[in-house]
């Protein structure tokens, strides 16, 4: 794999708070926007021209799973290509208790090993609840600033509607950090659009 503007690890809630229908609109939403022409264009319009992007789903302690290695997205093919890896991902952990510090470290172990070099490397936290099992998000949180990651996150508000405060308090950090919400999973595939937007620009300046 080349190197790269941005490394962006999806970490996506997969709890017991996450019913069937809510992931499929979650998986279907990111699958979306990785078709979408302003999601190709930010992640290829930085100085490298390319973004790598990869995915994991997480629950409760020790549920987390590897859903889509790092994949590189350079032009309209391989977004193409992403999106129905993406589309086809199955519900591989158990529904369980809301582990996000857990989630969050799997995702900083993914970062680790991506193979190239990259200009920024992000994780990207879209979930519906606070964490309620496992390690405390804010200690990795603050891990993953330490080793110049950036933590965002994307607020489902269906169940807490205070859960962009907790984001903002215990899982975000880093250069630009920043928390979107969305009212319900129906929204979701919209907020996930621009938020990607939001995070993959930034390549533009790295």
């Amino acid at each position: 794999m080349r190197d790269v503007d941005i490394a962006l690890c999806l970490a996506v809630d997969a709890s017991s708070s996450v019913d069937h229908d809510e992931f499929g609109l979650m998986m279907g939403g990111l699958a979306a926007a990785f078709r979408d022409p302003a999601v190709v264009r930010a992640a290829t319009g930085g100085r490298r021209g390319a973004a790598a992007v990869s995915a994991i789903l997480w629950s409760g302690p020790g549920a987390q799973a590897v859903a889509v290695p790092w994949r590189l997205l350079e032009d309209s093919k391989t977004a193409a290509a992403l999106a129905d890896e993406v589309d086809s991902v199955p519900r591989l952990v158990p529904a369980g208790p809301t582990a996000l510090g857990e989630g969050m470290r799997a995702a900083l172990r993914l970062l680790a090993e991506f193979p190239s070099n990259a200009a920024r490397h992000v994780v990207d936290v879209s979930g519906d609840g606070v964490g309620n099992a496992g390690i405390a998000p804010a200690p990795v949180r603050d891990a993953a600033v330490a080793a110049e990651v950036t933590v965002n996150a994307l607020a489902v508000l269906n169940e807490e509607p205070d859960l962009p405060a907790y984001y903002a308090a215990e899982v975000i950090g880093g250069p630009a950090a920043f928390v979107m919400e969305c009212a319900n999973y129906r929204d979701f595939a919209e907020a996930i659009r621009r938020k990607l937007v939001r995070e993959l620009r930034g390549a533009l300046t790295a």
